[in-house]
């Protein structure tokens, strides 16, 4: 594997649960840290969510390697942002037999 271009600087995000005050919570984003990162696009689709047009794009979203349990690497259920947009994990695998490099497979989602 050559050594990928980590251009895209993305915000690590994970969620957690915040109380409402009424007995319930809302789901709030916690920023965990900066990562730079490769961004590849796949194929996309638009599907009708409740009337509406969602097109979904999976991302191919290389970042350096961290050990497992450690903060800095990704896990399924946690985003990256970058400004407005938001990439959902799907999975993350190692990229090399080093570790060197992550590869996560990301969501897109665009409501238009």
């Amino acid at each position: 594997m050559s050594a990928p271009r980590l251009n895209r600087r993305l915000t690590l995000e994970s969620p957690a649960r915040v109380s409402d005050g009424a007995g319930g919570f809302e789901q709030t984003w916690t920023a965990l840290g900066v990562l730079w990162a490769e961004l590849t696009a796949r194929a996309g689709r638009e599907t009708q969510v409740a009337g509406a047009a969602l097109s979904s794009v999976p991302w191919m979203v290389v970042v350096r390697g961290a050990p497992m349990g450690h903060p800095e690497r990704p896990v399924p259920a946690q985003r990256f942002r970058d400004g407005g947009r938001v990439f959902h994990i799907r999975s993350v695998a190692e990229a090399d037999p080093e570790g060197r490099y992550l590869i996560c497979m990301a969501d897109e989602e665009v409501v238009r």
